[in-house]
């Protein structure tokens, strides 16, 4: 129990992280542009979601279905891919890129009745990506994650104009 704790609460020192970051060639410049497509997809599922109204007391609400929830996540991660694209950064469509947010919004977003706690999830992104607090082990695991699915899936085309 106490491995656990201290993975999820324990700081890892800065020169740690920086060997860390080196050894599993994560950069700092594709670190940002993937923070910056986290937030984007995070936003455009926010901005668009249309969602179950929690505070109506209405007895004809109309809820979502599991499938038009997936169709708004989808429809959310291809405008996604669509707005990196103008900017030649083209991800695949599928991979585990995918699965990982598709998961994590099926999971976290979606099937979360507090609209305070869906409204959080760019927060927890801004303090997972950011570099000026100390980071666990935990939260470095998740980087990994994030930053190995999006490089894998990435191409950087040259605009040829």
């Amino acid at each position: 129990m106490e491995n656990f704790f201290n993975y999820v609460s324990k700081p890892v020192s800065p020169e740690d992280v920086d060997l860390w970051f080196r050894v599993n060639n994560m950069y700092p410049e594709k670190l940002e542009l993937f923070f910056d497509f986290v937030l984007s997809l995070n936003l455009i599922v926010l901005e668009t979601y249309l969602g179950d109204d929690e505070d109506s007391t209405n007895e004809t609400k109309i809820r979502l279905s599991d499938e038009d929830k997936k169709n708004h996540f989808n429809w959310c991660w291809n405008k996604t891919l669509d707005n990196f694209k103008k900017e030649s950064l083209v991800f695949e469509i599928e991979g585990e890129h995918y699965e990982y947010f598709e998961s994590f919004y099926l999971q976290v977003f979606y099937q979360q009745k507090d609209k305070k706690v869906r409204n959080s999830i760019g927060k927890f992104f801004e303090e997972l990506f950011d570099n000026k607090r100390p980071y666990t082990k935990s939260d470095l695991d998740m980087i990994y994650d994030i930053y190995k699915s999006l490089d894998k899936n990435l191409t950087l085309k040259k605009n040829i104009d």
